[in-house]
């Protein structure tokens, strides 16, 4: 099971270090507003499926909080099918759908989970309740 803060489960981008700081950051600006993950990750830590309108608290290196975000849309489907809409919406400055699936299968393999384009993955849209001062800075996850 993933980690949880204040009864909501853990959102950690990306992999610690520069990566997740980076990841962090673009949530905190508002440009980030989506994130992937695959399907085979939440049966492997018997974790369910975010569900639209659940809060989760966004987590840096040392599983501390930096801020709260509710998930906004959930869906399911082939690598090949993710849409450039969404790609765009993880902020991550893919300049077209092929760079996107280039980028995040490249990833995922060096993660040890090769995808192929049948590979199912979990498409998470969220938008940024609090950060910094107010909930965060005094514990109220429910801002």
């Amino acid at each position: 099971m993933w980690p949880r803060i204040g009864g909501l489960r853990t959102l950690d981008l990306g992999t610690p270090g520069e990566m997740r700081t980076n990841l962090n950051t673009l949530v905190l600006a508002g440009v980030k507003t989506a994130t992937a993950g695959l399907l085979s990750e939440y049966a492997g830590e018997n974790e369910d499926v975010e569900n639209v309108g659940e809060r989760l608290v966004l987590v840096d290196d040392h599983d501390a909080l930096v801020a709260v975000v509710e998930v906004t849309g959930v869906e399911v489907v082939r690598f090949a099918d993710v849409s450039w809409d969404f790609a765009r919406s993880e902020g991550e400055g893919d300049r077209s759908i092929e760079e996107w699936r280039e980028g995040h299968a490249g990833f995922w393999a060096r993660m040890g989970t090769p995808v192929t384009d049948d590979t199912e993955v979990v498409c998470v849209r969220f938008r940024l309740v609090s950060a910094g001062d107010g909930g965060i800075g005094t514990g109220d996850l429910s801002t």
